[in-house]
């Protein structure tokens, strides 16, 4: 029997208020594809397919294909990891089904009048700079920018926001691996501030569907900090409305080492692109769409290298404690204006 594989797709353009969902229901069902399909608030669609490998290949196939009224300008394709097999093909809808058809009617309205919002990227990634100088201006202990910028009711506006807008997946940094040679006191404010948030984070988690994952290493953590990260990426791991990822004691340039030596360890000989990107820190994640830096720094510092080559950058002279869901608006909106166009014209 066939491996079971499980992919995560964004289908983007003309899809909605057309009854392509019934479309992709059909088609998933005649090659034996389990999983669901939902309408974004940005106008595009969100599916999960699981099934073998090759049927989902032509399931992808088809989707760019532009099937029956749609028209499709990319489709976004991310491997998963199967936590549990699916039964069926379902619609997801947020509503009750009328409310559900209006709102997609307007989408459709407005991807055909040219007034639909602008693009919206899948995966944000923050880079949150300036906490220190904020609190200095302010007069402050220089940690208390910590406390402000990882307090949960930023945290959390920044989430809400995020799934208001349709963003799948946003990244802090909250740590790197350069961050060691600061003042130990420093460093252990900061542990145990990603401890409460992480506490906090638990209780609303199941509610709102907050699916939390760690990127960097655990090896050098606290161990009540490390078991914490665990627990919670335990208990959140099949949550899909909005993926948070926290990177903690994580550099570029060590995540691409530790990638090699996981190769070697598996004895890989054909190295390619998909072989290093299951290697990753991020395997299972899109890579970032726009990456935001607060504070008026204008460098990624070794974030994210193997994963950014696409991305958009965005600066803001914004501090990072005064970067609130209004600040992420317009990033967002600064980058629905840009053309991508991936190497091609």
């Amino acid at each position: 029997m066939a491996e079971i594989k499980e992919f995560e797709l964004y289908v983007i353009g003309r899809v909605q208020g057309i009854g392509f969902r019934r479309s992709i229901q059909i088609q998933a069902d005649a090659l034996g594809i389990s999983g669901y399909a939902e309408n974004l608030p940005n106008g595009n669609v969100h599916i999960i397919a699981q099934g073998e490998e090759s049927n989902i290949s032509q399931f992808i196939s088809w989707l760019k294909s532009s099937p029956g009224f749609s028209r499709i300008d990319e489709v976004k394709v991310q491997n998963r990891k199967v936590f549990e097999p699916l039964q069926g093909f379902n619609i997801m809808r947020e509503d009750n089904v009328i409310v559900d058809k209006v709102k997609s009617l307007a989408n459709l309205g407005r991807r055909l009048t040219g007034t639909e919002k602008s693009k919206v990227p899948v995966h944000v990634a923050i880079i949150p700079d300036g906490n220190r100088r904020w609190a200095t201006e302010k007069g402050l202990e220089p940690s208390f920018g910590h406390y402000k910028s990882a307090s949960y009711e930023n945290i959390i506006s920044l989430l809400n926001e995020s799934k208001s807008l349709g963003i799948k997946y946003i990244s802090f940094w909250g740590f790197s691996t350069e961050n060691w040679n600061r003042n130990q006191m420093e460093v252990k404010a900061i542990f145990d501030l990603v401890s409460d948030l992480i506490a906090k984070l638990r209780k609303d988690a199941k509610e709102n569907k907050v699916r939390f994952r760690h990127i960097g290493r655990k090896d050098r953590l606290p161990e009540k900090l490390a078991q914490e990260i665990r627990q919670i990426e335990e208990e959140t791991k099949n949550y899909l409305d909005i993926n948070v990822q926290l990177c903690l004691d994580y550099g570029g340039r060590d995540e691409i080492i530790r990638a090699v030596n996981k190769m070697l360890r598996s004895g890989a000989k054909n190295i390619n692109e998909e072989t290093i990107k299951e290697s990753l820190d991020t395997y299972g994640i899109p890579d970032p769409d726009l990456i935001v830096r607060t504070s008026g720094e204008q460098r990624l510092s070794g974030f994210m290298p193997f994963q950014s080559v696409y991305a958009e950058l965005y600066f803001t002279d914004v501090y990072f404690p005064d970067f609130d869901a209004l600040e992420l608006r317009k990033a967002v909106e600064e980058f629905g204006k840009r053309k991508r166009r991936f190497g091609g014209n």
